[in-house]
């Protein structure tokens, strides 16, 4: 079957009664997941959801999120998963870019309201019909009114559905992306992009149905990395995912123990944080015994953490590299050989990479040759939706250009030098200037503004904003410009660091020269 849900039914067919997912005391196994995504299908259905309608999901890393997602998907539709840290501004943004028919939100926290900015969002949002609240505990008041509750909807349903067959092209996900242009363009991943991609665990680190590995999911599942490496991962195997929702390292220590996990893939600062947090408490020997692979993306992970992590842990890391637009992965380290440090490995099988030019030329070969990362391959997203300039610019006779620099040694392994596109990683999150300039613009006391990211010991680098102010406004601060962002952007995007000045360094054609800013 082309249908991505595939990867769970399959599972069922062979391993119905195995542990599928882990969520504190709760474990649920591939039939229960099976039937539950089945009743969420039966609920679309219901609706008048249509096979290749998008449906848009807020949810952080529990079980809601892989039962919602194999729901929509059973039921032929388009999974548009978004990230959890947006605000309402945004999240109405994404619903009216995707087309979204409907939207299924997690309530959230008092701390995180993602069901209030989700239904918020929704609200501004006309093309968006259906709207379900997911609630954990009922105890906690009802912040929002009058959303329909997913709980009461769901349990009305049947726990059979006869799977929606789609074209191997069909979509199966759009995931969002930021780009140089300032708005999030929506990568549309088709169900053999999402479903190869998955299935390379065989070839890339020996995944095996008859000795299934355990699963730690702390990468969050709105995410390409964790979706694809975690999620639909372990579901191509038989595999058991422990999820924590949000990444806590003595916390992460304490379920690798408990739950015997094999598999750990994390970015660079969540391997710091488990390093950080090994102290007497914690039985190293038993959870170095039981982990198998440990996978790390991102951005590029320190040698000293490769070195101590394998002290400890008697694992070498794996470093790969992807993007949203290749399902993620492109490359990957060689399972089972000491790590080149600094390189983000060979193309996985199926996948294709070389080095281009700006006009999309051959660079040719040499020991100091620098160019931009092509990618070709089973992974390749189908195009940005509803965006063919954008697609016709990023893919070139299949070819897509990803933005990043590099070279190659001389057994093929490629290096990451530098990124073409004007992007900050922040704690693994690609965070694009333009849109966070464009956002600041629109405070009265920003007549100009440049983003850029400054090194950061914890989070890789940290968002810097350099301002020039608007006459009138020298009361403005800059802790009311850090609170005001919080406000307009997610978590991950806002600047924490302000600096006023009078005049930004300029080109002679007036762009602003970002490299003499620090």
């Amino acid at each position: 079957m082309a249908n991505l849900a595939a990867l769970l039914e399959n599972s069922v067919e062979k391993f119905a009664d195995r542990t599928a997912i882990v969520f504190g005391d709760t474990r649920l196994t591939y039939a229960q997941v099976d039937a539950a995504a089945n009743q969420v299908a039966n609920l679309l259905v219901a609706r008048g959801i249509q096979p290749g309608d998008k449906v848009a999901l807020s949810c952080p890393n529990l079980p809601y999120f892989t039962i919602v997602y194999y729901g929509i998907l059973k039921a032929g539709g388009t999974v548009v998963p978004l990230n959890v840290l947006l605000k309402p501004r945004e999240v109405a943004y994404h619903l009216a870019d995707s087309d979204a028919k409907a939207y299924f939100a997690f309530e959230g926290t008092p701390d995180l309201p993602i069901g209030e900015n989700a239904w918020e969002g929704f609200e501004a949002t006309d093309t968006c019909s259906e709207f379900f609240l997911i609630r954990m505990d009922a105890k906690w008041p009802a912040p929002i009114s009058p959303p329909e509750y997913f709980a009461p909807l769901v349990a009305e349903q049947p726990t059979t559905f006869e799977t929606v067959e789609v074209d191997d092209d069909d979509t199966a996900v759009i995931l969002y992306t930021s780009g140089t242009t300032g708005q999030p363009k929506g990568a549309e991943l088709r169900h053999r992009n999402m479903r190869d991609n998955a299935l390379a665990g065989t070839d890339l680190f020996g995944a095996d149905e008859t000795n299934p590995d355990t699963y730690l999911c702390v990468l969050p599942l709105f995410h390409s990395f964790g979706q694809t490496c975690i999620q639909n991962g372990a579901f191509a195997f038989g595999g058991t995912i422990v999820m924590l929702p949000r990444f806590e390292a003595k916390a992460a220590l304490d379920l690798m123990i408990a739950n015997e996990v094999s598999y750990f893939a994390g970015v660079p600062t969540m391997y710091w944080g488990l390093l950080a947090a090994l102290d007497e408490s914690v039985d190293v020997k038993t959870l170095a015994a039981n982990l198998r692979v440990a996978a790390a993306g991102g951005s590029a992970l320190p040698g000293e953490i490769h070195k101590q992590f394998k002290e400890r842990f008697g694992v070498t890391i794996l470093e790969g590299y992807g993007l949203s637009e290749t399902s993620p992965v492109a490359s990957f380290s060689v399972f089972g050989q000491e790590p080149r440090v600094g390189s983000i490995g060979k193309p996985i099988p199926g996948v294709e990479m070389k080095l281009i030019n700006d006009d999309w030329s051959d660079v040719e070969p040499g020991p100091d040759a620098v160019g931009e990362i092509a990618i070709k391959g089973h992974n390749v997203m189908k195009g940005y939706y509803d965006r063919p300039e954008a697609t016709a610019e990023a893919i070139h006779d299949g070819w897509f250009r990803s933005g990043d620099l590099a070279k190659i040694d001389d057994d093929g392994f490629y290096y990451i030098v530098d990124r073409s596109k004007d992007m900050i990683i922040r704690g693994g999150y690609n965070v694009y200037p333009r849109e966070i300039e464009e956002v600041l613009m629109t405070h009265p006391a920003v007549s100009l503004v440049a983003v850029i990211g400054v090194p950061n010991d914890q989070h890789g680098e940290e968002i810097k904003a350099v301002v020039v102010k608007n006459a009138g406004h020298d009361d403005v601060t800059e802790a009311d410009l850090v609170a005001w962002g919080k406000e307009q952007l997610a978590a991950y995007k806002y600047p924490r660091m302000i600096q006023f000045m009078d005049e930004l360094p300029m080109t002679s054609t007036g762009k602003i020269l970002k490299r003499e800013l620090s």
